[in-house]
Order: structure tokens, then sequence, then C-alpha cells
């Protein structure tokens, strides 16, 4: 009877200890339901911003791959601009040695066919000897005549003889000079074709880039931000370039429609247009060919020139009064920090930095920090 009892009483306790674990995990499971999606978010969380993060630290390894590219074509290009004008200053230089040449080679004709009269003259009179002149009984006036005679034709014709002598010399100067331009202007045409066929291959390798680019902002919301972030980093580099400012000039106010086009072309994006679908242009996008001069719009001070990403190879010019001008996705910048230019001078050449599709030039003006319609200021 005890054995049957202590047997009910362990089912009993088995039961009980059964439903209270039961129980227990039943009101658990949702607490640990809810911390395992937790962790599970949090994790999620982290590798997208992981992956975020490492796809922007790719986009800005590509971007400053572009840089250096685009700093290096553009440091080609303007050795290839200076080639090539040196090379035509040399080609004036030759037609200029070669002009002089045919003129002293006239002289020289001219002074041959004199010194051959003033020798055949000379020597017919010289058959006729002052003992001749005695036995003809001729008086002594006239023997002192032919004397003084002779001695001119002597004289002349000495002169003649250095006369010549120097064209010759002059001649063989001009010949040697006119060899030696020749020979350095065929040294630099094959320079340039050098460098020629170096920034061909600096430009396939910045297609390149600009294509890997183009691939990792391909989706609005990343485009949106980079060209955010572009703007942004421009303003930052005009805020930088206010505060050094020192030079002071009358700016641009008296000059309204009256300032000079930058380039000429075709006009892609005006002032106001839209860019994307939140932004839109603060400046002008004129299209022109490849290597095209820049040309400031306005005297002024260059108060930056170097790369900016967005807007590629850049220039921008301090007018006074906090007027400035911008020139942006050129090939090459021609102008240093500090210079001084005038009105259509060439500061750039046209390209497509910045990782840009065409050629053209970007065009910017800001007054006191804020940009205005610029073809409104151009002359029409």
């Amino acid at each position: 009877m005890k054995g049957k009892y202590l047997r009910l009483q362990a089912r009993q306790y088995a039961s009980v200890l059964y439903t209270g674990v039961f129980l227990c995990v039943t009101l658990s499971s949702p607490a640990v339901a809810e911390s395992e999606q937790l962790s599970g978010v949090k994790n999620e969380i982290s590798r997208q911003e992981k992956q975020l993060s490492t796809s922007n630290q790719r986009l800005n390894q590509l971007q400053s791959s572009l840089k250096k590219q685009e700093q290096a074509i553009g440091g080609l290009a303007r050795q290839i601009r200076q080639l090539t004008l040196s090379t035509q200053s040399l080609q004036k230089q030759i037609a200029s040695l070669q002009k002089e040449q045919r003129h002293l080679e006239q002289e020289k004709i001219g002074q041959t066919e004199m010194l051959k009269d003033l020798l055949d003259t000379y020597y017919r009179q010289g058959h006729k000897s002052q003992l001749q002149t005695l036995l003809s009984g001729e008086g002594s006036a006239k023997q002192d005549r032919m004397t003084v005679y002779a001695e001119a034709l002597a004289k002349a014709r000495q002169e003649a003889i250095d006369a010549l002598s120097e064209t010759n010399r002059l001649l063989a100067e001009k010949r040697s000079a006119i060899a030696r331009q020749k020979q350095e202007k065929e040294s630099k045409l094959a320079k340039l074709k050098r460098k020629s066929d170096q920034i061909s291959k600096e430009q396939k390798a910045k297609k390149k880039t600009v294509s890997a680019i183009t691939q990792r902002i391909r989706n609005d919301k990343t485009y949106l931000s980079e060209l955010k972030n572009n703007q942004q980093r421009l303003e930052k580099e005009i805020k930088a370039v206010a505060e050094r400012l020192k030079v002071k000039m009358d700016g641009l106010s008296p000059y309204k429609g009256k300032l000079s086009w930058p380039v000429r072309g075709r006009v892609q994006h005006t002032f106001g247009s839209q860019q994307s679908a939140e932004l839109r242009w603060k400046g002008m996008v004129i299209g022109a060919k490849a290597g095209t001069e820049v040309n400031a719009a306005h005297d002024g001070t260059i108060v930056l020139s170097d790369w900016l990403r967005g807007y590629g190879l850049m220039v921008v010019v301090d007018h006074g009064h906090g007027d400035m001008s911008f020139y942006g996705y050129n090939q090459a910048l021609l102008k240093q920090v500090g210079d001084k230019v005038k009105s259509g001078e060439a500061i750039a050449l046209v390209g497509n930095s910045g990782g840009q599709k065409s050629d053209g030039l970007y065009f910017e003006i800001r007054r006191k920090g804020k940009p205005i319609n610029p073809q409104s200021w151009l002359t029409r």
C-alpha cells in the first residue's frame, strides 16, 4: 500500500514539474525570438553599413585615380601646347631666315656682276701703262687724272670684293641657322608625337575609371548624393578662397552684359535648368572642342587652379568686391594661383575632366558667394 502511494506521489510530482517547465518555456519564447530578431537586424545593419563604407571607399579610390589621371593628362596637354607653340615659332623663324637668305643670294648675284665689271674695267685700264701715256705725249694733268681714276677703280674693286665676302659669310650663317632650327623643329615634333601617344594612353585609362565611377553611382540616390557632395566641396573651396583673399579690384558691377565669353560654342546647360530630380544648374555648360583655349571673362587674379571632385581641373578668378568666375571640366590649366590675368587671356584648355561624358566648359559667376545667371553678364 505504501509503495502504491509513493508511485502515485512521484507521478504527481513529475506532472507538476513538466507543467512548470512547459509554462516556463512557453512564456520565455517570445522574448527569446524578439532578442534573436533584434540581433539579426543589428547584424544586417552592420553588414549594410560595412558594405556602404566599402562602396564609398572604393568610390573615393576611383575619384582619387581620376584626379591623378586628369592631372597627368592636364600636364601632358600643357606640354603639347607649349611644344606646338614653340614649333610654330620655329617655323616662323625658319621662314624669316629663308627670306633673308633669298635676299642675300640676290645681293650676291648683283655684287658678283658688279665685281666682274670692275675687274674687266680695271684690267682693260691696266693695259695702258704710264710709259705709254708719256710716249703718246699726253700731258701730266691727264696722267694725274688717270692715276686717280685707277686708284678709285682699285678701291671700288676691293670694296666689292669685301662686300661679296661679307654676303657669303652671312649666307653661311643663315644656312647654318636654318639647319639648326629645322633640326630643333624635327626634335620637337618627335617629342610632340611621343606626348600625344602618351596622352592617348592616359585618356583610355581615364575612360575606364569614369566608367567604373558611373557604375558606382548608377542609382538615383547615390548620384544625387554625389552631386550634393560636389556642390558642398565647391562651397567649401569658395569659403577657403574668400578667407585668404587680399587683392581688391573693381568687381563686375560696371560690366554687366560686357564680359567676354570664356569660349564660343553651343550652350548645353543653362543656369537654373534641371540637373537632377532635386538639383538645378548653378552655372552654364558650353560645348567646345577639347584643347580650345578658355579665356578669362574679365580682369582678375587667379585664386584657385586645381582639381576639384565633380568639376575636374578648375580655375577660379577673383574680380574683387566679392565677384568670382569659375571655369571647370578643363583638360589643362595654364595659370597658377596669384597670376594676374586680363580679359580674353587664355587661362585653361577645354576638356572633359571631372568624369564628364563630352567636351565642354563649366562656367559660373558668383557675387558674394551667391551664384547668378552668367549668360546675362556676357556680351550678346
